[in-house]
């Protein structure tokens, strides 16, 4: 499903993050590439929010994004990953990827270029993170009703939240955090998959520093008790 979205949210981004999103959508499509910001991003856009992390979504493989930017880091090439540097500000761009079976419960056991958007999209944990705005045209790609589940205020899972939290078991673990930190309620499909004891055992395979990182985070809202 795709909507418009007024691009004046823009205007949320601190200076000069908005002119570099500008310049590195324009730089990615002159070179035949798609560009869209994604993530957590854009959902703190629609929400006005303050946006920590400005991530960039592209069909360009990671030599592509190389060979075309003049100043670039190779900070998560294994993850199809290169941070770009604007200004000295840096922006990571990753190209569109699907993901295979999570033997371990914290990372995919390979990881293979995706042909689409909405391929990169589906891999994604909740519904209101798999939300992807072209910056130039102000179009929101939202396959999963990610919209409308920040209008209702609900953290939902991507497909069965089952099939999820077992490709991650730090994923259970993010939905108490944004459960805390936007004041949302978890969906009863996905809140009563978190109990079960499978689901709950997977977490004891997350690193402790991806562990702590969420927690620290969700410890950090106005009324972090959720």
């Amino acid at each position: 499903m795709k909507h418009k979205i007024d691009l004046s949210i823009l205007k949320l981004l601190e200076k000069p993050v908005p002119a570099h999103v500008v310049e590195l959508h324009r730089t990615l499509t002159s070179h035949g590439f798609q560009c869209h910001l994604v993530g957590g991003c854009v959902r703190d856009l629609l929400l006005g929010r303050k946006v920590q992390d400005v991530d960039i979504t592209t069909d360009a493989r990671p030599e592509d994004v190389v060979r075309i930017f003049r100043r670039t880091v190779p900070t998560g090439l294994q993850h199809g990953s290169v941070t770009v540097l604007l200004d000295s500000h840096p922006y990571e761009v990753t190209t569109y990827r699907t993901e295979s079976e999570y033997t371990d419960a914290r990372r995919p056991d390979r990881i293979e270029y995706a042909s689409t958007l909405e391929e990169d999209l589906s891999r994604r944990d909740f519904t209101i993170n798999a939300l992807a705005l072209n910056p130039a045209t102000g179009e929101l790609i939202d396959e999963f009703d990610g919209q409308a589940d920040l209008e209702r205020r609900i953290i939902r899972t991507i497909g069965r939240p089952e099939d999820r939290f077992f490709e991650d078991g730090l994923r259970p673990v993010r939905a108490c955090r944004f459960r805390a930190t936007l004041g949302f309620r978890i969906e009863k499909e996905t809140h009563d998959a978190m109990l079960r004891e499978d689901v709950r055992s997977r977490m004891k395979g997350v690193a402790i520093e991806r562990f702590s990182d969420e927690l620290w985070k969700g410890l950090k809202a106005s009324h972090p008790s959720p």
